[in-house]
């Protein structure tokens, strides 16, 4: 039995996604604060076309300006969580866990390595190797190859109170020409890659969220 609820938002805007993260997560630190057994929950979603900062980012790595961005669909909003500059569109499965982590026992650290985990394993059903890179979050294909290393799931998160909120962005079918004009997560000498093009094809979606969600469950158990 999984240790938290789970909520598919389907193809959402970005604000309507953090509105119903927002509420889970105040609602959670409430029922902590009255110790109350809250409910963690797990939000999937897939955006309309956004490019989002982290309250550190530097607005640098934007590489192109507001006017450009609404011809190309997509709209830039500054969020509170860690993290620079990222992007969430279509073919993506953005994930945010209001998770209480005590409810496991651990840290933000233990929490960032198990999303990491979480990830690395699901690439595994695809006979990819996912790996992590020291000094940076997320998950990489081929993170110790020079000039070959480019990132397949980018991770930033915010927490109260061991209280998390936003998450995770893993490209499946991501139309990757988006990422061109930021520098992902302020890298300049990294690359960005999805799902399909490392396998050579579009992959089944729905699939896919169905895999992800069972790896949850194995790695954020009761």
């Amino acid at each position: 039995m999984a240790a938290f609820l789970f909520k598919d938002l389907g193809r959402t805007g970005y604000e309507e996604a953090l509105k119903a993260q927002t509420t889970a997560f105040e609602r959670l630190l409430e029922q902590k604060k009255n110790r109350e057994t809250g409910d963690c929950v797990l939000f999937f979603c897939e955006h309309n076309h956004v490019y989002t900062t982290g309250k550190n980012g530097n607005e640098s790595n934007l590489l192109a300006s507001e006017e450009l961005l609404k011809t190309k669909g997509a709209t830039l909003f500054h969020a509170n969580r860690g993290g620079d500059i990222t992007y969430h569109g279509a073919g993506q499965i953005t994930g945010y866990p209001v998770f209480d982590l005590e409810r496991w026992g651990i840290g933000l650290k233990e929490y960032i390595f198990r999303l990491e985990e979480v990830v690395i394993r699901f690439l595994a059903l695809y006979g990819l190797r996912g790996e992590r890179m020291a000094g940076a979050t997320g998950v990489w294909i081929d993170a110790a190859v020079p000039g070959k290393a480019r990132k397949i799931c980018a991770i930033g998160v915010k927490s109260s109170r061991y209280v998390t909120m936003h998450g995770f962005a893993l490209n499946v079918n991501t139309d990757l020409s988006y990422f061109s004009l930021i520098n992902p997560c302020g890298f300049t000498d990294k690359g960005v890659t999805s799902l399909a093009r490392e396998l050579g094809e579009t992959q089944d979606f729905e699939k896919a969220k169905k895999d992800l969600y069972r790896l949850f469950i194995s790695c954020f158990n009761r």
